[in-house]
């Protein structure tokens, strides 16, 4: 009888831990070139390379000018980061806004400020140009 018993625990166990749902945030939704974007606060170069494009996505370059000129992603927009408090009306409500940077830190930075000031379409591009660029996608220089 106890081994009948221990039999079902461990079968309710492996039907929770592999039936369960997954709580953890997805990084992009799957599919982000049909309908509306779905992003997560962190995306990944794949994703942004994905939708890039779109007309509802506004991707935006904190770097300063010179790491820009050293090479960036094509169709992004140059807003360093120290001039952003200066020029929030230059960055679009009604897009979806993509940061990025050398590595994520500046572009994290910059969404936070984004946030605090009511933005909330925004989102960190994981790696920044250096991940962009590992992945083997085209940079402008």
């Amino acid at each position: 009888m106890k081994t009948k018993w221990l039999f079902l625990l461990l079968f309710a166990l492996v039907l929770v831990a592999c039936g369960g749902t997954d709580t953890a945030a997805p990084v992009a939704e799957q599919s982000p070139a049909l309908g509306q974007l779905d992003l997560a606060p962190e995306v990944n170069v794949q994703t942004v390379a994905e939708v890039k494009d779109r007309e509802d996505v506004y991707v935006l370059d904190v770097r300063e000018q010179s790491e820009y000129d050293a090479g960036h992603i094509p169709g992004v927009v140059l807003l360093p980061l120290g001039q952003i408090p200066s020029r929030l009306g230059e960055i679009p409500t009604d897009k979806t806004v993509i940061v990025t940077c050398r590595t994520g830190n500046r572009s994290g930075q910059a969404v936070d400020f984004l946030r605090q000031n009511g933005f909330d379409n925004v989102h960190n591009m994981l790696g920044g140009i250096v991940a962009w660029e590992q992945a083997g996608y085209e940079v402008v220089r």
